[in-house]
């Protein structure tokens, strides 16, 4: 296991397969202060919904969908249908928009309450989306531990994710790579991440 704490957002974090890039937080503590209330009051959260093994599951984790038009965006047998951007939102894909030099035209958002929560391994990988695409990926709140694992080697890469950051997942990295948001008892505060990508379907 690998753990990288740095923010030299021109070296590729994947040893191959795949493109990882950190570029630590490029926004003021203070701008992301402001960001991450804006994001608890305005966005409208709802409980997550799968559907594993034929059984209809709700999660603690809250999510949210937003984007360009009213894409319908299906994972884990659920469809959701896509809100139109609030403004904070919109400056937000401004930034990832210009700090990564790729474009975005919708945004999955999560909300976990506390550390209890998390996501297990899994790659962005669905029809919908850009094969190949860049995913912008924005963290607010708590710092979390976060793992990429590779799908045939088993090799894992983790890092720290913290207030404000930003981290760019593109190329073949959902092919070859998952990813996971590992639960710990150590964060008792909220993490807000919002993921930018680009639908065509």
């Amino acid at each position: 296991m690998k753990l990288f704490n740095f923010t030299d957002s021109e070296k590729n974090l994947l040893p191959f397969d795949g493109e990882v890039h950190y570029y630590g937080p490029i926004l003021s503590p203070e701008q992301a202060d402001h960001f991450y209330q804006k994001l608890m009051d305005t966005i409208e959260w709802k409980n997550d919904e799968a559907v594993m093994f034929g059984k209809h599951i709700i999660t603690k984790r809250k999510v949210a969908w937003y984007g360009d038009i009213g894409f319908e965006y299906k994972y884990s047998n659920i469809t959701k249908m896509a809100l139109p951007w609030t403004p904070e939102l919109r400056e937000l894909k401004n930034i990832s928009e210009q700090k990564s030099v790729h474009t975005y035209n919708s945004c999955l958002l999560n909300l976990y309450h506390s550390g209890e929560e998390g996501m297990a391994w899994h790659s962005d990988a669905e029809k919908d989306l850009l094969r190949n695409g860049a995913i912008a990926s924005l963290s607010f709140g708590a710092e979390r531990k976060f793992g990429f694992k590779h799908k045939s080697s088993k090799e894992t890469i983790f890092m720290q994710l913290e207030h404000g950051s930003l981290l760019v997942m593109k190329g073949e990295t959902q092919t070859h790579w998952m990813h996971r948001l590992p639960p710990t008892t150590k964060v008792t505060t909220p993490r807000i991440n919002l993921t930018f990508r680009t639908i065509v379907g």
